[in-house]
């Protein structure tokens, strides 16, 4: 997915999109001071972000024209911290996918590849239609 394509949060985030397909997404994204907390890591917000980015850009990627989502549930459980200047690594893979909702699980690790977060959540398919109630 080119830079260009990507929205505007995503962008200033500075997430780079790997890869994304139905079945898997992948990103990375550098730890820099700007997304830090004061102790100079990943701010537990900006890895909820990356979470919820690539599981919307894995629920939406199958969708039919004019199909959209938005999630409606989310839940992270952070297990380490991400340094500064490290880059944080995200997998999301789709855990059930319904007629109105997907539910999708990132898993977020460090550099060194031991896992720092896991963000599950639920994404709602609504269409063109459903926007305007």
């Amino acid at each position: 997915m080119a830079v260009a394509d990507l929205p505007a949060f995503t962008r200033l985030l500075g997430v780079n999109v790997l890869h994304r397909s139905p079945e898997r997404s992948e990103a990375e994204l550098p730890v820099r001071a700007e997304l830090c907390n004061r102790r100079g890591v990943l701010h537990g917000g900006a890895m909820m972000a990356l979470g919820d980015t690539l599981g919307g850009m894995t629920a939406s990627i199958s969708l039919p024209d004019g199909g959209r989502t938005a999630t409606i549930e989310s839940k992270t459980n952070f297990f380490a911290a991400v340094q500064k200047g490290d880059t944080a690594h995200a997998v999301c893979m789709p855990l059930h996918r319904g007629r109105t909702t997907i539910v999708l699980e990132t898993r977020i690790t460090r550099g060194d590849g031991k896992l720092a977060a896991i963000v599950t959540q639920t994404q709602l398919i609504f269409g063109d239609n459903d926007e305007k109630r």
